[in-house]
This record gives C-alpha cells, structure tokens and sequence, in this order.
C-alpha cells in the first residue's frame, strides 16, 4: 500500500508539471480513488499511524467503498467515523479478531455514557471484521458512573463480520438510527451490555455474561411505533457467572422488542425468571419472547413468552433488517 502511495503521488507531481498545480482537494479525492485499502499500522509501517487519521482522509460525502486494513497491534484512541463519511470499513490484517485491538478506557463517571465510547460510527453502510474494539476501564467500586461505551454504532444498513466487542457495563450501544447485522462476533459484558433502541440481528454469535454475580443482557429502549429491536439468532448465550444468575434483558423504554431465536442458552440464564422489570418498565409489557431456543437455560413458562410458529415467520433476520428498501445482508 505505501508504494501504490508514492507511485500516486509521482503521478500527481507529474499531472501538475504537465496540466497546472492540481488543486489539494482534487489530489485526496484521487489519492483514495486510486488507493483502495489504505493501511494502518502503528509501527509506521503502513500508510498511517492511528486509525483515526485514516479516517479522516477519507473525504466527506464519499460515494464508494473505502477500506481501512489495519495491521496487528493495539492502538489506544479514539475512532469517530462521522455521518459525512459512509460506506467505510474496518479490516483487521490479523490472523483473528484478536489480534487488531482498537482500545480506550473512558467511563460515564467522566464522559457520559453515551460519549464514552472507543470508537463512535455515525455513517452509514458501515464495516467492521476481523478485529477487536474494547473500553478497558475497571469496575472500581470506588469509582461512580461505571458505565463504559466499547462501540456506539448509530448507523444505518451496518454490518460486522468476525468483531469482538469487549468491556463491562454498557459494552454495546446499538443506538436509534442503527439498523444493523452481526455474525460469528462475541460480545461481552457485565451489566446491560447490549442496550438501545435501535435494530439489530446477531446470527451465529457468542454473547458472554463475565460478571460472577450474573446480569441482565440486555436493555433496549425500542420505541412503540418500532416492529424490530433485538434479534438473536442461532447464537450462544453463556457466561462465568453461576447457575440461574443471568437474565435475558430488562426494558430500558416500555416497549423494548427482544427476541432470542433457535439459540444456544447455556446454565447461567435464570430458567424461572428469565426477564425482569426496569426504572419502572415492567418486563410484562415489554415484547420479550423466545422460539425454539435450546439448552440448560431454555424452557418455557408463564415468564417465558414464546412466539407460535406463526408468528415466528414475522420475526426472521431478513424481516428485522428489510425496513423499506428491502435491505438484506444475511449471507
């Protein structure tokens, strides 16, 4: 990639000689038409250092698919991809997820819950694979405002493919504007790690409760004239908390919509009670449901609201993320 660099950059210097100085914002423009994946690396080996500074070469109101790869490594920033920048991914050059890690520890105590995020995506048909976002900050119980932010995804048509979102209470932000896919990822967290009103699908995903004490997965805040909130599909629920410690989700908005489908629920879901009320927001009048779940944690009782096969046929991955352009990034 820095070779196909300098060669554009000769090619300008060249055009400039021959046809007049080329104006600065036509050489970016060019600069990232000619250049497909421009690289990360925080050695200095690639085109950038951060992340952020190869977000912001890309120019606002791009009209194709820029590609950002990032090489293995760790790099402790903060990522904001704003509305003015769509259709730009994220590729981590690793071997797995693992090994790309973008990372920051701010908390709500200090910035807010929702301005406490690593990285922050506003723009829309946005990419994210093969690599790790996390906020590293420490519950200290001497600390108020634990809440800390890893992505606050606020994007439309969003799809993450092999990502890892790490972090403790409030991991995940799928805010309002979200209408998102997520397959073969992980997410983790202690308290609400999955919260918001936006919509999204986790297809074949492995969503872990760290927190020994258990916790609710999940807070959504869909609003009343919203069909679709949460989705997840064909994924595993799991955790290191005790047998019977974690619930499936409380309502953050009255009428929160969650569905856990023909998934995995391991040992530590709380089998009698498996929702529970929040801020007033009664989980009853929430719409919780289940269909075909399987596992030690799965079962069906009056607290277990479970869709017909009927009905099922109206809550599918395609049906969650269709809105109205027909949009389907289920593979």
């Amino acid at each position: 990639m820095f070779v196909r660099k300098q060669a554009g950059a000769a090619l300008l210097a060249a055009t400039a000689m021959v046809c007049g100085a080329v104006p600065q914002a036509a050489a970016v423009s060019g600069y990232f038409d000619s250049l497909a994946k421009p690289t990360v690396a925080a050695d200095g080996s690639g085109t950038y250092r951060t992340v952020q500074a190869a977000v912001d070469a890309v120019p606002a109101g791009n009209a194709g698919r820029v590609t950002i790869t990032i090489a293995p490594g760790s790099y402790r920033e903060i990522v904001r991809i704003p509305a003015n920048k769509p259709y730009i991914t994220l590729q981590g050059l690793g071997s797995s997820a693992a090994q790309t890690v973008i990372v920051n520890n701010h908390y709500a105590g200090q910035y807010g819950t929702f301005n406490s995020a690593t990285a922050f995506v506003d723009g829309h048909d946005f990419v994210a694979t093969n690599l790790t976002i996390s906020n590293d900050f420490d519950e200290n119980p001497n600390v108020t405002g634990h809440q800390a932010v890893a992505l606050h995804l606020n994007a439309d048509r969003a799809v993450l493919r092999n990502v890892r979102l790490l972090g403790d209470q409030d991991t995940f932000l799928v805010n309002t504007a979200t209408r998102a896919y997520v397959a073969g990822s992980y997410v983790e967290g202690t308290v609400d790690f999955i919260f918001g009103g936006g919509t999204i699908v986790f297809d074949s995903c492995d969503i872990y409760e760290k927190r020994s004490t258990g916790g609710p997965i999940t807070a959504a805040s869909t609003d009343a004239a919203k069909t679709y909130g949460f989705l997840f599909y064909k994924s595993r629920i799991s955790g290191g908390s005790s047998a019977g410690t974690t619930t499936l989700g409380r309502p953050w908005r009255p009428n929160a919509q969650v569905l856990y489908r023909e998934s995995t629920l391991s040992s530590v879901i709380k089998t009698a009670q498996p929702w529970t009320d929040m801020s007033g927001n009664s989980w009853k009048n929430a719409r919780f449901f289940e269909y075909r779940n399987n596992g030690s944690g799965a079962g069906s009782n009056a607290n277990r609201p479970q869709y017909t096969d009927a009905q099922a046929t109206n809550y599918t991955p395609q049906r969650y993320l269709a809105g109205s352009d027909g949009w389907n990034p289920v593979s």
